[in-house]
Order: structure tokens, then sequence, then C-alpha cells
């Protein structure tokens, strides 16, 4: 999920009475739940970078030493500024057992959401490289903002007046969206099961949470192909297959490795894809074999593809 997400997360499990355990315990929320994203500067290797994320840092390791770093920071940080005389006097005491659980629970929180979405998560590294997915929420899910966002304020409000219970508000905030993953999570088993591919992916849309972009198999004029399929609640599928590409090339995406055996950009995406595909395009004035993921297009589509050379006299239908 999106960062503002995982923030929200660690700020209202602050607000329901976790941020009284201990000094600096908002800190340790809010960056706890950020923790495992320190993997993003692994962009700057481009498409390499596909094989990079969501795998060490989110993994069972991670989750022990993350928040033992964070809470030992903000430990120090605590006594760095009482020698040097800045330490608010309203900061409660900072106990490094809380700073480290709480840490953990927020650390915790950021794998959990990032599973929700058709990315994946490699939860298990570095002891499995499988990839998992929950195709429950879009990556950036709107309702879930709003939720947390209103909750998070209702509450703090309500602290600022000292007039009630401040701490209600983010526990609703937090068992509404709960309901709202377990809303999603029958939705997409239940559109899986209306489809008659078995392994057809249910993929989450923006802001309609009852739609599902079902991406199945169909017969292309050379390979089986991706299409998909849009399924909406209380309607089944709608329409027609929509085939992602007319264009489809006459190599499999499993077979571009034999002509390419030293592009490492290749391997990381066959590594990362879910539902590889290749498309003939033309790019800077000759034709090209491009392999994509089915999972993103669109105006996101150019971060999520790699081109790949192909010999001329493999064009000619080679995977046929």
């Amino acid at each position: 999920m999106d960062n503002l997400t995982h923030s929200l997360v660690g700020a209202l499990l602050g607000q329901a009475g976790l941020k009284r355990r201990t000094g600096l315990a908002m800190p340790a929320l809010i960056f706890g739940a950020n923790l495992p994203d320190i993997d993003a500067g692994c962009v700057v290797y481009g498409i390499e970078s596909l094989a990079m994320r969501r795998g060490l840092t989110h993994g069972p390791v991670a989750w022990v030493v993350l928040p033992l770093l964070l809470a030992g920071f903000l430990w120090w940080f605590d006594r760095w500024q009482t020698k040097r005389g800045t330490r608010p006097e309203g900061r409660l005491p900072v106990r490094f057992g809380w700073l480290y659980l709480l840490s953990f629970i927020a650390c915790l929180s950021h794998p959990a959401l990032d599973w929700m979405n058709t990315y994946g998560i490699r939860l298990l590294e570095p002891f499995s490289s499988r990839w998992f997915y929950g195709d429950t929420l879009f990556i950036i899910d709107v309702w879930v903002w709003a939720a947390m966002i209103l909750a998070f304020v209702v509450s703090r409000r309500i602290e600022k007046r000292g007039t009630g219970n401040w701490r209600r508000p983010a526990l609703l905030g937090l068992v509404a969206v709960l309901a709202y993953i377990n809303f999603n999570m029958v939705t997409t088993a239940t559109a899986r099961a209306q489809t008659p591919q078995r392994d057809a992916i249910a993929s989450p849309v923006p802001f309609a949470f009852w739609q599902r972009d079902m991406i199945i198999e169909v017969d292309g004029p050379i390979y089986r192909g991706k299409a998909t399929q849009r399924w909406t609640l209380g309607q089944g599928l709608v329409g027609e297959p929509e085939v992602l590409t007319d264009k489809p090339a006459c190599v499999h995406p499993l077979q571009l490795p034999m002509f390419a055996p030293d592009d490492a950009a290749l391997r990381a995406f066959l590594f990362w894809s879910r539902v590889p595909y290749v498309e003939r395009e033309e790019r800077d004035g000759r034709m090209v074999d491009v392999l994509k993921d089915a999972r993103y297009g669109g105006a996101t589509g150019g971060r999520f593809e790699t081109i790949v050379d192909v010999p001329a006299e493999a064009e000619e239908c080679y995977f046929e």
C-alpha cells in the first residue's frame, strides 16, 4: 500500500491509546509502519528493482531487526535531547521495551497491508522467494484514506478539548477499516468463484470496491494471451473479455531468456511478473518485443515493462 495508508495506521494505533505507553510512542508507531519501505531506494536500478522490492525488508528477519533499530534510535534520541537540555517537558518517560513492542506492532502492519494488493510481497524472504498476493485492495484506496483520516481528526479534536473519550473514534476507525478489508476479501473470493477459469486473477479497481477486473486467458493468434473482463458485485461478469493486445509477439514470455541470457532487467521482470505477455511495438523506428504484465497498464504501464531484442529469424512465429 501507499505510505500515507501505512502512516495513518500507525497514527490511529497511537490515538487508540498506545501512545500513552511510553514517550516517543507516536514516532515509533508511524515510522515503524513505514520502516519496511527502506528498500524503496533500490528504484535507482530501474526495472531491476522489481526483483528487489518487497522482499528482505518485508520478511521475518526484518520484522525483528528493523523495530529493534528504530527503538534503539528513539531511545538514544531521547537521551541526546536530555543531555542538550532540549527534551520537551511534557514527554512521557521513554521505556525501551515499549518502544520496541510498538515498533514491532507497527512494522508488522506494513507487510500485512502490502499483501492486500496484486503487486505481491515475499513474506518469507530470505527463507523463501515465493510471492504472495491478497488481491483485496487497490494499492491506493481512497475509502481507507477517508475512514482513517476522519477517525484521526475526530480523535485529536476530542483529545484537545478534553471533553470525551478520544480513543473511541480511533478504535472505531480501525474496526471500520478491518470490516472493509474483510468485505473486499469476500468480494474477491466471490468474483473468483463466479469466473469459469480457476486461475483467474481478481484485480481490485480504483474507487469501485464492488468491482474486479478479472485477468483471464484467451485464445490468441499465436498463443494463449491475456485479457480482462469486468466483474461487478450482484451482476457477475459483464461484457466480453477485452484482449490486452491485438499485436501479440511470436515469442512466449518464458522463451525470452534464450534470446537475451545476459539481460538482468528481463530476469528481474520475469521473477516479479505474475501474468506476463509480450506485445510487438514500434519504438524509435523499429519493431521490438515489449514484455508487460497484465496487472498494470494504461498511464502506469510504462513503469512496468521492458524491451527485449529478439532476432529477426525468431520472429517468424517461433512459438507456434
